[in-house]
């Protein structure tokens, strides 16, 4: 605080002027508790600067307190006198603190010229009055039960603002005294009689009083009341009795008023309360006036009351509240009976089908099986039957006896007699069930009678077949044609048509539709002659007793709706610059086709792309081949032709054949071609202005797929999963092979053991070693098994047969000693005319001789024709193996 004051004194002093000043502060000044708003605080004035400048408007005022209260402001007197007074927007208690507070007050005139100063405010403490607490500061409400003995009522309690600690005594008195109660020095309240309620004693005003020790005092209401209690039984003023009443009353209808009286509370029905005791669904009471109301239907006529008419309450009177005095009545309702029920039916409505063969008397109907009345008493029950009526009902239909409710057949009902045919062989019959008694209640009972025909004409078509034509560009809901079949009986039936079988193509099951009502034939989707000329549809109409066929013939027109295909549909040519006129460009061709027109029908032009008109097809109409020829000369040189890569839009139309009326009219097709033609200079040529830049053609060729085209990806799956098989099959088998011919395990004997004095062939296995080898031979020698002479290559071992005429090897006589006969192998000594050993070299067996294990030399290569020949000595001649 100190240190603002200063900062306001040294702006001052810095502003070069007198500072302003607050006369009369810093300054302290009292103020009582709990003072009004507007309470006069302090007064103090403005001492202006030298500048003379007023006070600025809303200063000066209170800035900051401490403790921070609103409960003071800064008014304005006059001129330059100002006073700080109370606000009102806090109470100034003395008893609750904080009782001092310092208030910055800060003033500021219209050059910025400030000052501040603190008043010191002082809350002073002042005698209050007691006070009482809670609801009895606003008085209070006692309640005492009427025949309760003298006593103790309450204990009045009040406060001293003052005296906090509550440590001094408070002295309580009636204000005004009352012979009935009296209140103790110390707040206790008693009674002094007993209270009849009935006597008149219903309730006591009391003004209780309290001072303190200073003489002040304050004062509450009391309001004593005395509670009535319930002690006599009421009593029933309207007697027992029987009630009869009529069924079927409305509900909340009225039937009885009970009244009953309470003596405690004479000439006053406030606080009873009625009730039914007995349990019925049928009245109700109030609770409040005792009047008995019909809370559910009366019916005399079902349920129990139609055995029994009477109905018994018991009604209970009681005090209120629960708890006091109660007394009970019986009473009785007697339900009368009245006509109130119409005659019923099961059903109101028939219908019958009569054969139209009928006989007449035949019983058509008994109403009585299906008629009743619910009254419960005669005559109320009883009912009869009225005569029939209806257009063309007399003299067809009626009862016997009369009134009895039987129908029978009196008329004709034959279904072609020309009144039955104009009465629509249908009769609508009324008749009327009623009462014999007041008031007559009465139904109308319907009887539709409906003659049965019988099916006496099949179902036919106007044709026996039909025949309709449609173009093949005609678009889908188009109009074939439309069949029709009829019934001769009546009444007509409805005939639904279907496609039975009939009208499939390979885009769509089915490409027609038949309206199943009118017939109309009309196509799914377009017709395509080119797939399918004509069908033959069969068409069934079926109506509720018959179904008939024909046969529908759809022949498709032929139209022009197919574009001319050619091959290839694109391509790059490169042609030198020189080439001479009339040449066809690389031998190229275009072949076209076309589904729906002639070979001779095409005619081919160039569009964009031909600049100079270099490019010319021939022929150029009139078959579906031709070439493309050089029309003219290139000529650079001159500046003529700038365009060295020519792109060529070739159409292909297939109206080659029409006249010129015809073809203003007919449907042409068009297809097109795209060339890519560069034109190559010539390397001796030489530009006369600038050379030309050299020019890399690239052919970017796209393989697009085509939706048209789905068997290529279904072929390609499908032989790629049939070579993957072969591949798994051949490398199956060839584990197998190198399995069966595998050598014998290490360690083991490869001699064949033989019993003694015999002998035994010994199989050889072979492997195959294909070899590239060298095809210059610069050795010979002799075979020593067949005697056949052979080239050999000394470094790689490779043989083949100098002479190819040898002939096969006999079988040799068996040798002295009993060694087996040796025979060739199957191709050893092969060779025939003819045959390819001298240029493949050996074959047969030989060759997989050269390429066996045994023509190999220690390092595993093959051997020299010296080393191989002892080879073949030893195997030409296998020696017996001594038996163990």
């Amino acid at each position: 605080m100190q240190g603002a004051v200063f900062l306001l004194a040294l702006l001052g002093a810095m502003s070069g002027r007198e500072a302003l000043r607050l006369i009369h502060l810093p300054a302290t000044s009292n103020v009582a508790e709990n003072s009004p708003p507007e309470t006069s605080v302090h007064k103090f004035s403005v001492n202006l600067s030298a500048s003379l400048a007023p006070v600025t408007p809303g200063f000066p005022l209170i800035i900051n307190s401490s403790p921070l209260t609103d409960a003071f402001k800064v008014n304005w007197l006059s001129g330059i006198d100002f006073e700080v007074v109370t606000s009102g927007k806090e109470q100034l208690d003395f008893e609750m603190e904080p009782n001092i507070f310092e208030l910055q007050i800060y003033v500021k005139d219209d050059v910025g010229v400030t000052d501040l100063q603190i008043l010191t405010v002082q809350v002073t403490d002042v005698n209050e009055p007691p006070e009482f607490q809670g609801n009895l500061a606003k008085g209070l409400d006692l309640y005492i039960v009427e025949g309760a003995n003298p006593g103790f009522i309450y204990q009045v309690e009040a406060f001293d603002p003052e005296d906090t600690n509550r440590s001094i005594p408070l002295s309580y008195f009636l204000i005004s005294p009352s012979v009935n109660f009296r209140l103790s020095a110390s707040g206790t309240l008693f009674s002094t009689t007993e209270f009849d309620f009935e006597a008149g004693h219903r309730s006591f005003y009391l003004t209780a009083g309290v001072r303190d020790s200073q003489g002040l005092q304050a004062s509450t209401t009391l309001h004593v009341n005395i509670v009535n209690i319930n002690d006599e039984v009421p009593r029933f003023t309207s007697p027992a009795r029987v009630y009869s009443i009529p069924e079927e009353l409305d509900a909340g209808t009225i039937v009885a008023n009970i009244t009953a009286e309470d003596p405690d509370d004479k000439g006053s029905t406030g606080f009873l309360l009625y009730s039914i005791t007995t349990a019925n669904s049928y009245f109700v009471i109030n609770q409040l006036t005792g009047t008995i109301q019909v809370a559910h239907r009366l019916d005399r006529d079902a349920g129990q009351l139609r055995q029994n008419p009477t109905i018994s309450l018991e009604v209970l009177v009681k005090d209120r509240p629960s708890g006091g005095q109660e007394n009970r009545m019986q009473i009785t309702f007697v339900v009368e009976d009245i006509n109130d029920n119409a005659p019923t039916c099961t059903k109101f409505t028939f219908s019958i089908m009569v054969p139209e063969r009928a006989a007449k008397g035949t019983s058509l109907l008994d109403l009585n099986k299906f008629c009743s009345d619910d009254d419960s008493e005669a005559p109320n029950n009883r009912f009869n039957f009225s005569s029939p009526s209806g257009v063309g009902v007399s003299g067809r239909f009626s009862q016997d006896p009369a009134g009895s409710g039987k129908i029978v057949l009196i008329g004709d009902l034959d279904y072609e007699n020309t009144s039955n045919l104009a009465a629509g062989n249908t009769y609508a019959v009324i008749i009327q069930v009623q009462d014999v008694a007041p008031p007559y209640h009465k139904n109308n009972i319907y009887i539709y009678i409906l003659t049965e025909p019988e099916n006496e004409f099949p179902l036919v078509f106007d044709s026996p077949s039909y025949v309709f034509d449609v173009s093949e560009l005609r678009p889908a809901r188009t109009r074939v044609g439309q069949v029709h079949a009829t019934d001769k009986d009546v009444p007509r039936s409805r005939v639904v048509y279907s496609i039975s079988t009939g009208g499939a193509s390979f885009q769509s099951p089915n490409i027609f539709w038949i309206n199943p009502r009118t017939g109309e034939l009309q196509l799914v989707t377009k017709a395509d002659y080119e797939t399918t000329p004509v069908y033959i549809l069969r068409i069934q109409a079926t109506s509720s007793e018959d179904t008939s066929s024909v046969t529908v013939t759809v022949n498709v027109l032929e139209e022009n709706d197919e574009k001319p295909i050619c091959t290839p549909n694109s391509y790059f040519l490169a042609i030198p610059v020189g080439l001479r006129v009339g040449t066809n460009i690389q031998n190229f061709k275009l072949t076209c086709t076309d589904l729906d027109s002639s070979p001779r029908s095409f005619r081919y032009s160039i569009g964009s792309g031909n600049v100079n008109s270099h490019f010319t097809f021939s022929p150029s109409a009139g078959s579906n081949v031709t070439s493309l020829l050089l029309a003219t000369r290139f000529d650079y040189a001159s500046g003529l032709d700038k365009t060295w890569d020519y792109k060529l839009l070739v159409h292909i139309t297939d109206g080659n054949l029409l006249s010129g009326r015809r073809k203003a009219k007919a449907r042409v097709e068009t297809g097109t071609v795209t060339l890519s033609i560069s034109v190559i200079p010539d390397p001796t040529t030489i530009a006369t202005t600038t050379s030309r830049p050299q020019v890399i053609h690239q052919v970017l060729r796209k393989n697009v797929y085509s939706s048209s085209a789905w068997y290529v990806p279904f072929v390609i799956t499908l032989g790629s999963m049939l070579l993957l098989g072969l591949l798994v099959f051949l490398f199956v088998q060839l584990a197998k092979a190198i399995h069966r011919h595998c050598p014998c395990k290490a360690g083991k004997s490869q001699k064949t053991l033989v019993k003694k004095g015999e002998m035994k062939n010994t199989k050889r296995g072979v492997l195959v070693e294909t070899i590239q080898m060298n095809s210059v031979f610069d050795g010979e020698a002799i075979d020593p098994v067949t005697g056949a002479v052979y080239e050999f290559n000394s470094k790689t071992g490779t043989r083949k047969w100098k002479d190819p005429s040898i002939q096969m090897p006999r079988w040799q006589e068996p040798s002295p000693h009993g060694a087996a006969p040796s025979r060739p192998v199957a191709g050893e000594g092969a060779g025939p005319p003819g045959s390819t050993g001298e240029q493949d070299g050996l074959s047969g067996k030989a060759q997989a001789e050269d390429a066996s294990p045994s023509s190999r030399n220690q390092d595993g290569k093959l051997g020299t024709p010296k080393s191989r020949n002892t080879a073949l000595t030893s195997r030409a001649s296998p020696k017996l193996h001594p038996g163990k």
